[in-house]
């Protein structure tokens, strides 16, 4: 089941996909798709409910974030092999954690807003998995039962930010406004019941720049949400943002950043497709 929320940003209601693409509308059903009705079995209700029964929105539509009431995202550092080598960087015997701020997040198409002062802006495509109940010290074998679903994650950086002026603190260049694109789908957990094989892609500009796969994370989704509630409870709807494959900007020879007018194209498989272009204030 793929879930959206469709409308112009701060008043975007609940939809799903139905079997030919179209959006249908579920405003009837549920109030929103919210992180606090995961741990209440809305996600079975809705499974059950006949996409040919509700409201087909025929008009064109923003989606935005699949979901609201998101309390934190739990982003990964360095989590594949090859593209640690690309960033010079010694592979990690840890989950490298730091975190996105809230106001970071974007719906899927929405325009990304380059900073002012800014100038190496970089792009990763990401698998997000969604927390589907309160977690805390869950074993590896269980992790996945905690998960509501999937979706994909730009995890936008500023690599000046994030790296010459962070003090060694990643979190104020991956944290500016627009900076985490997420969607457009919610793709619930038994639609993807193995995330450690799906194919990831990002093309800028119409030229495939990353090309990855899950199967070659260092720590696989169910480690890392076991590994992240040792320390961390985690709750309904926080996001885990799992590591970007090779072919950012800041690993390219001589290092490539976006500009203004560049457009982002990225893709995972069964969780959809992202455009953004770059535009500055």
């Amino acid at each position: 089941m793929k879930l959206v929320r469709y409308g112009a940003a701060g008043y975007e209601k609940p939809g799903l996909i139905d079997a030919q693409g179209n959006i249908r509308d579920l405003s009837q059903i549920v109030p929103d798709i919210a992180a606090s009705q995961f741990d209440g079995g809305v996600f079975d209700h809705l499974i059950q409910t006949d996409p040919t029964t509700l409201p087909l929105v025929r008009e064109p539509q923003r989606l935005g974030v699949p979901y609201t009431g998101m309390q934190k995202i739990v982003a990964v550092g360095l989590n594949y092999s090859d593209h640690a080598a690309e960033a010079h960087m010694a592979l990690p015997k840890e989950p490298i954690l730091f975190s996105k701020a809230i106001t970071s997040l974007n719906g899927p198409y929405d325009n990304v807003v380059y900073p002012v002062g800014c100038e190496k802006v970089d792009w990763e495509v990401e698998l997000g998995a969604v927390i589907g109940k309160k977690t805390k010290n869950v074993s590896e074998t269980q992790a996945l039962e905690h998960v509501a679903g999937y979706c994909i994650v730009n995890d936008v950086s500023e690599r000046e930010l994030q790296i010459e002026r962070s003090a060694g603190q990643w979190h104020k260049g991956k944290s500016l406004d627009t900076f985490c694109p997420v969607g457009p789908y919610l793709v619930t957990q038994h639609d993807i019941p193995n995330p450690q094989n799906l194919a990831l892609w990002l093309d800028v500009n119409g030229v495939r720049c990353q090309t990855g796969h899950t199967s070659k994370m260092i720590f696989g989704v169910a480690r890392l949400i076991s590994y992240i509630s040792q320390y961390i409870t985690l709750m309904p709807g926080d996001l885990i943002a799992t590591g970007t494959p090779p072919g950012v900007g800041m690993g390219m020879s001589p290092p490539k950043y976006l500009r203004h007018g560049d457009l982002v194209e990225l893709g995972i498989d069964g969780l959809g497709q992202q455009c953004q272009k770059v535009v500055s204030i």
